[in-house]
């Protein structure tokens, strides 16, 4: 039977420090052991007549966070030496780090001594295997004939994917660092580097001065290029990451990353400086963002996107976007209320238009707030809202033709509220009563074609009548729900008169979600006029096994038409297309959804449909949508364009993705992308190649080649989340 034993005095204080790595050279230095008495538990405990503690038979120490394990334990007062026979277990840190080994001659405290047939597993990853270990003051682990990795090893798989031999490694627990001495590093065997000191960071090490991981870059502009990172801590809450990167192009570059944490927020900052043959004089980019929490639950939230030219983002495989965005913002949500204020300046790298003609800065001021009206009962809502935007030209002509005054700058000023009720008839069928009204005060500069200052007052009003049928589902049957809905809304014909210029308002979508709204305009230019009819209804299926089926079909009916809608949105004329939306969602993770916007004739003036299947091992995504031309929407040809993205876990080390976006009216393909990664318990390999083709003059179509290799095991940036190589027989 076993039976627990107290330690009498604090010479048999256990203390084991977490353990760390390092590289290089080091001093080694005393270390202050603590006291506190630690716990025996065994099978066996006797002191014989010299004194001698012995333990035997599942023998286990406990002391703070440390836990051992072994076969049996001699402690010797005279000398103050423990002698361990093994298998020998120590932890600390819940498991963080294990040492193991075959029999240990160790001081009282485990601090000092020496340790045979030793292996240390850091971090469950990293494992260092020895002849021998030595510990030094508490601090140091000092082994001999080393052969660290962490790459799964057993009689299936021998030769590890990559290890580090070394003649000496010395283990600094508190600084977290390995030093290895005349270091060899090996693939599958085979000798590649040799170091004569060698310096890495061990699992448990959060930051850490060094070099990072480098990555290869080939581009056809570029040509093939390598980037090596170097990180550099500023205290416990900053940190810089400095990157050269050079081409056989003659590109030379220096890319930066600066982050810092607040205490009530955090920034980081991205940038770059170059010199190739690609562009004459320097280049560069910065794209930062910032957030922080304010008093009373604010927000403010800024963001940087500056680049020297045009073709920097596409030549450096940076975002793909080709209109930058720069401003600040503070906003608030609260349940019932919304707050918003911003100030942004655009800036477009697309050859079709001009910086000085667009409207590039702009600032925005909302307040939203939802209410119940005690009197009237029912919903409320009141909005204010500023909005401003500037073009720097100083023309006030419009010289390229396109309907928009060169210089014109406006500022808008607008008040709106609105109120819904809904009342649950005796058959079954829901009536709805719903109003709004929005005024507006406009000051137009730099376009004659309108008066300087224009105030106006646009009320709208609407009934609505649902009566939704439902029959629930039994012994296995699916549930279906359909809702018939009929909305009559009105607002006054002037409203569609020309008397502020329309810029927020040119783009209009008809869908599910605007077919029962008072006004489809998006923005607060334009308000949608006149009396006309909303009709449609929808037809809901859920079924047992949780796949559901939703379909919407619906038009709007006008008395006259007031020529406010363009022909592709599908609203224009009295009586307006057929709007069709259906959505499957599977219980196997199949979802389709498609939308379609036809006239009486079937002929369509817009497509949109989605396909996405994911399962365990793989997912697919696919969308196509096709546009009528519409020159009111600057759109002088179709627009017809398929994506397709997929992944594909093919087993549990190698994955696979692809992406890619055809232009069927310009007969190619506008990007395609291919990636590969194998991911193992010891190392992750990623290779992706992009290209992107395009008819810019200021862009140039690339095809990029990335490659980058991570030995799991080393810093905490690099734990390994994929299954562990197996070893069975």
């Amino acid at each position: 039977m076993r039976r627990a034993f107290k330690a009498l005095t604090a010479a048999l204080a256990l203390s084991v420090s977490p353990m760390a790595l390092s590289l290089a050279p080091v001093a080694v230095a005393q270390a202050q052991t603590g006291s506190a008495p630690a716990t025996l538990v065994a099978d066996t405990v006797f002191i014989d007549a010299d004194g001698r503690l012995t333990a035997a038979g599942s023998v286990e120490v406990f002391h703070g966070t440390a836990r051992m394990t072994a076969g049996s334990l001699i402690y010797d007062p005279a000398t103050e030496r423990l002698q361990i026979e093994g298998p020998i277990t120590i932890v600390e840190n819940g498991g963080d780090t294990i040492l193991l080994a075959s029999a240990a001659e160790l001081s009282a405290d485990l601090t000092n001594g020496i340790l045979t047939g030793a292996r240390i597993v850091l971090d469950r990853q990293l494992q260092i295997a020895a002849a021998e270990i030595s510990r030094v003051s508490g601090r140091y682990n000092r082994a001999t004939r080393v052969r660290a990795s962490s790459c799964e090893v057993c009689a299936s798989n021998p030769i590890p994917v990559w290890e580090i031999r070394a003649s000496r490694v010395v283990h600094d627990e508190q600084a977290q660092q390995l030093y290895f001495d005349n270091a060899q590093f090996r693939v599958v065997g085979l000798p590649v580097f040799w170091f004569p000191m060698l310096r890495m960071p061990d699992p448990t090490l959060d930051r850490s001065p060094g070099f990072l991981i480098p990555s290869i870059r080939t581009t056809t502009g570029l040509g093939t290029g390598i980037k090596l990172p170097y990180f550099i801590p500023i205290g416990d809450s900053r940190d810089l990451t400095v990157t050269p990167y050079v081409s056989t192009s003659a590109t030379r570059t220096v890319e930066l990353r600066y982050r810092q944490a607040f205490r009530t927020g955090s920034i980081e900052l991205n940038g770059a400086v170059s010199r190739d043959d690609l562009e004459d004089g320097t280049r560069a980019y910065l794209f930062g963002t910032g957030s922080f929490a304010l008093p009373e639950g604010y927000r403010l939230n800024f963001g940087i996107e500056m680049v020297s030219d045009e073709a920097y983002p596409s030549d450096y495989g940076l975002d793909n976007k080709d209109r930058l965005e720069t401003g600040v913002e503070i906003t608030r949500t609260r349940r019932n209320e919304y707050i918003l204020g911003r100030v942004v300046n655009y800036r477009s790298l697309r050859d079709s238009e001009d910086n000085s003609t667009l409207p590039t800065l702009v600032s925005d001021v909302t307040w939203h707030r939802r209410f119940a009206p005690a009197l009237i009962g029912g919903e409320g809502g009141l909005r204010f809202q500023t909005h401003s935007h500037r073009r720097w030209s100083d023309e006030d002509t419009d010289a390229n033709g396109d309907g928009v005054v060169d210089g014109r700058d406006v500022a808008r000023a607008s008040l709106r509220a609105d109120w819904r009720r809904n009342w649950v008839l005796d058959n079954g069928m829901v009536f709805a009563g719903l109003t709004e009204i929005t005024a507006d005060i406009y000051r137009i500069s730099q376009d004659p074609a309108y008066d300087r200052n224009v105030t106006r007052v646009t009320p709208a009003a609407a009934v609505e009548l649902r009566w939704p049928f439902m029959r629930a589902g039994s012994a296995g049957a699916a549930s279906w729900v359909v809702e018939p809905v009929v909305q009559i809304g009105w607002s006054p014909k002037d409203a569609a008169d020309d008397v502020v210029p329309n810029e927020d308002s040119v783009l209009v979508e008809f869908d599910e979600g605007n077919l029962f709204s008072l006004d489809r305009f998006p923005g607060a230019d334009a308000h949608e006029a006149g009396l006309r009819a909303n009709l449609g209804f929808s037809v809901t299926r859920q079924a047992v096994d949780g796949s559901s089926l939703a379909l919407t079909l619906g038009r709007v009916v006008r008395p006259e038409n007031l020529g406010q809608f363009n022909t592709s949105s599908g609203l224009d004329g009295a009586t307006s297309d057929w709007l069709l939306a259906t959505q499957y969602a599977g219980s196997g993770g199949l979802t389709v959804t498609n939308r379609a916007i036809f006239n009486d004739e079937f002929d369509l003036s817009r497509e949109e449909l989605r396909f996405s299947w994911r399962t365990d091992s793989y997912g697919i995504g696919s969308s196509y949508i096709w546009l009528e031309e519409d020159l009111a929407e600057a759109r002088t040809v179709p627009t017809s364009e398929w994506t397709l993205d997929a992944d594909w876990a093919i087993t549990d080390a190698w994955a696979a993705a692809i992406e890619t976006r055809y232009d069927f009216e310009a007969e190619r393909a506008a990007r395609a992308g291919l990636g590969l990664q194998y991911a193992t318990e010891c190392v992750t390999f990623d290779l992706s190649l992009s290209r992107r083709f395009t008819s810019s003059t200021s862009v140039r179509p690339t095809t990029d080649i990335d490659l980058s290799v991570v030995l799991n095991g080393f810093g905490s940036g690099n734990r390994a989340t994929a299954a562990r190589r197996s070893c069975g027989g």
